[in-house]
């Protein structure tokens, strides 16, 4: 019985491909050391920032180390149209690995101030969309489409668990040996990523020729023309930046409302990050599931877990829910990314999905930012009910318009059907390129994403 449950995992065609069977354990490594890396960005610049305005410079670390991605997105998307999802990913290791290793550099070396800091965090992450974008264009190289959705996952579900282990050895290395270390771990990582990926580069064929001409926006001019991406892209940003108040919003709860120390602000991180390792290694059993009904039903069922806790309910239960929250939350991602993988041609791939990433990279800080006038004028408790109640209309709105049978307009977030045994050798076509079908009925029928 458990050889018969092994042979129909999703997840065996993924671990035994031979291209992510050396690539995964790199992988995992470079993911352990950003999760320490997380506690150091912000722990760092206090200690570099000046006396004065302190916070400021923690928020611009902070963002430093993500916000310039969108930027590179654009700047540099004529430089790597045509280019392979391993040699995307592989650059945004390199420069990674070098950025984050100049930090401890030039601290042992005595000319690292707060400026330079920021510096180097923002050139470390400019590559980043494109890194993300280029690690799910390899799963689209390498896998048919039927194991694309459990090879999504696997990437989730490493980056989840290996950002939980590296934020409690992070802090642990922080407090003992100081933060630069951290940051020299980290750089190592991402240069052992590096050299990996220049030995799957060798194993992956190169993208079929285009003759388009390079763009900088050629991602988000194709996300405005293919209706089903602009509605995905649409509802990812909803949902990333309602629920970025919620970083904001559960800590001052925590303190202010609850009287309680920073050790249960704490667990109830714990609880979500394990949420989110055991819902994401669930993911690739929902490859039976029409991928939109997947999708708009998670945001649904993530608005409703959340909501007991705006409603005061006793630490045990908010616990419980917001552990549960992170259960539902950890598909999103691979079931997103199966839509795009599925709907674009390989080499338009790694523009929308770094156009994609570009655009919701944004929208989590832009919701952060809106929790100082929510909680003021809600308070922190009544601030987390409205990011449930928001996510959930969200969610309510999206499931309408799926399972409307006329009047989606611009928002057709119906799935197409698709071959019950595609050839994994086939070059997805965008959608505008294949002949309208009608749909399947709901639950006949079988796609992987």
């Amino acid at each position: 019985m458990k050889s018969l449950s092994l042979r129909r995992s999703p997840y065996l065609p993924v671990l035994r491909h031979p291209v992510l069977a050396r690539l995964l354990p790199s992988l995992s490594l470079s993911t352990l050391g950003d999760g320490m890396a997380v506690l150091a960005v912000s722990w760092f610049a206090l200690q570099l920032a000046p006396a004065d305005h302190r916070d400021t410079w923690v928020a611009v670390a902070v963002g430093a180390y993500t916000l310039p991605a969108t930027v590179g997105t654009f700047v540099l998307g004529r430089l790597m149209r045509g280019r392979t999802g391993a040699q995307l990913a592989g650059w945004d290791a390199t420069l990674r690995g070098a950025a984050l290793a100049a930090i401890p550099l030039c601290w042992a070396l005595g000319v690292l101030d707060i400026k330079v800091y920021i510096l180097l965090l923002g050139i470390s992450s400019l590559l980043h969309s494109w890194g993300s974008a280029g690690r799910f264009t390899l799963i689209a190289e390498v896998l048919p489409e039927k194991d694309r959705l459990a090879g999504n996952a696997v990437l989730s579900t490493l980056t989840n668990l290996m950002n939980i282990l590296g934020t409690s050895l992070g802090g642990v290395l922080i407090a003992t040996s100081g933060a630069p270390l951290v940051f020299g771990i980290d750089a190592a990582t991402f240069l052992i990523l590096a050299v990996t990926y220049v030995f799957v580069r060798r194993a992956v064929p190169g993208l079929p020729k285009t003759k388009e001409k390079a763009s900088r926006s050629a991602g988000l001019r194709i996300i405005r023309t293919e209706a089903r991406l602009y509605s995905l892209v649409a509802l990812s940003f909803c949902l990333f930046f309602m629920f970025g108040p919620v970083y904001v919003a559960l800590p001052v709860h925590v303190s202010e409302d609850l009287h309680a120390s920073a050790a249960v602000l704490s667990a109830y991180f714990t609880v979500f990050g394990l949420g989110s390792v055991i819902g994401g290694f669930g993911a690739g059993y929902l490859r039976r599931l029409p991928p939109w009904t997947a999708i708009v039903g998670v945001v649904l069922l993530l608005g409703l877990v959340m909501i007991p806790m705006g409603l005061g309910v006793p630490v045990v239960v908010a616990m419980i829910s917001f552990g549960v929250t992170g259960f539902i939350w950890a598909p999103y991602t691979a079931l997103s990314m199966s839509v795009f993988q599925n709907t674009m041609q390989a080499d338009r791939l790694p523009q929308v999905l770094a156009a994609n990433g570009a655009v919701t990279v944004v929208a989590m800080p832009l919701g952060t930012l809106l929790s100082g006038p929510l909680i003021g004028v809600f308070g922190a408790r009544g601030t987390l009910l409205a990011c449930a109640v928001g996510i959930a209309s969200v969610g309510a709105i999206a499931a309408l318009l799926l399972f409307r049978t006329d009047g989606l307009g611009a928002l057709r977030l119906r799935p197409a059907t698709v071959d019950p045994d595609p050839d994994p050798n086939a070059v997805a076509r965008p959608e505008s390129a294949v002949e309208p079908r009608a749909a399947a009925p709901s639950g006949s029928g079988r796609r992987d994403h």
